[in-house]
């Protein structure tokens, strides 16, 4: 800890252990200590949100910062948890550090809710994987395509020589079988998230735009907390890490790859839901009975969206690569998003 008093140019650093009792003792320690609002903060980490739950109560207010924002000097080599709170007192006093918007209990167990959807997506990436590396060792080849039923029953059929092999193949496929439980369950519960409130309208919403259904939806709310806290559809952009990088001076302007800062889940489903605008314009009835009873300014903006980004697309296609063109389209499918989840931007 850190403190630095009002009429103070020195920090005071001392130990407190990251526990309930302490840190209720420390919340009043610094009411007794400084007279009035009581302001502190701490960088995120993997002890998430609740020490700021437990300070944050009576005159303190307590801020999450965002680590990767701090600044930090050039030739800064030492690197302690003394120095480290005494540079976050310093900073936070003035106002160069950048505060981290918590999520509220309910909306962060929404979030890992969807997060250990998207967890068990990555479980069964792998279990298949694994199964997939073994039968291509073996110079096994599915003439179809691979993940199917069909698939399934080959892979069921085959014989093997050897009882490890049979023994290895079975633990494999089990591993596969009860991922794919798991992922079940998770998704019935998140459609029932989805229907309830405050998701019910803004997954709706989301629904009639080509390539976001009902889990891309909930995933992109749940990580995105609240879009409003987003003055505009280009802060939203920089937040997903899907603007180029930049490193100009003067009359000289360079631009780089995409920052890649921000919330990489976020970005990797837009990008995934951009693939689907290389194909042309269009509303199938899938997307229409998405659509149905939705509000006719969403489905003008997703219309929209479709023509644009579809045309966008392919003028990009003819000049560079794949997944150059589909961030670029991403980048502005989240403009589409934000305009959306905004109806006072209308």
């Amino acid at each position: 800890m850190a403190l630095l008093a009002p009429d103070a140019t020195e920090p005071v650093t001392w130990t407190v252990a990251n526990e309930a009792r302490a840190v209720e003792r420390l919340r009043r320690k610094l009411e007794r200590t400084v007279a009035g609002a009581i302001s502190c903060c701490y960088e995120a980490g993997p002890c998430g949100y609740a020490l700021q739950r437990q300070l944050g109560r009576g005159r303190v207010q307590c801020q999450v910062i965002a680590p990767a924002l701090v600044p930090r000097k050039p030739g800064e080599r030492i690197k302690t948890d003394r120095r480290d709170a005494r540079k976050l007192a310093e900073l936070h006093r003035a106002g160069l550090l950048t505060a981290v918007r918590a999520p509220t209990p309910a909306e962060e167990a929404v979030r890992d809710l969807c997060r250990a959807r998207d967890d068990a997506r990555a479980d069964r990436q792998r279990c298949r994987h694994r199964l997939g590396k073994l039968l291509l060792r073996r110079g096994l080849h599915y003439p179809g395509r691979a993940w199917t039923m069909g698939h399934r029953r080959w892979v069921n059929q085959l014989m093997w020589p050897h009882a490890a092999d049979r023994v290895v193949v079975e633990d494999y496929v089990l591993a596969i079988d009860q991922v794919d439980a798991r992922l079940g369950e998770l998704d019935a519960e998140l459609a029932a998230v989805a229907t309830s409130e405050p998701y019910r309208e803004p997954v709706g919403w989301l629904r009639c735009f080509r390539g976001i259904d009902t889990l891309t939806a909930m995933l992109l709310l749940a990580e995105l907390h609240d879009v409003r806290r987003f003055p505009t559809a280009r802060a939203l952009m920089a937040y997903l890490g899907l603007v180029p990088g930049e490193h100009s001076s003067g009359d000289r302007h360079r631009r780089g790859p995409i920052t890649k800062t921000g919330n990489a889940l976020a970005r990797r489903l837009v990008v995934e839901a951009a693939w689907h605008y290389r194909h042309r314009p269009g509303v199938g009835p899938t997307l229409a009975r998405r659509r149905s009873g939705q509000p006719p300014r969403v489905v003008a903006l997703a219309d929209k969206a479709q023509k644009r980004l579809c045309r966008r697309f392919r003028r990009l296609a003819a000049s560079k690569p794949g997944p150059v063109v589909t961030v670029a389209v991403a980048r502005e499918l989240v403009g589409f998003v934000w305009a959306a989840l905004h109806p006072e931007a209308a």
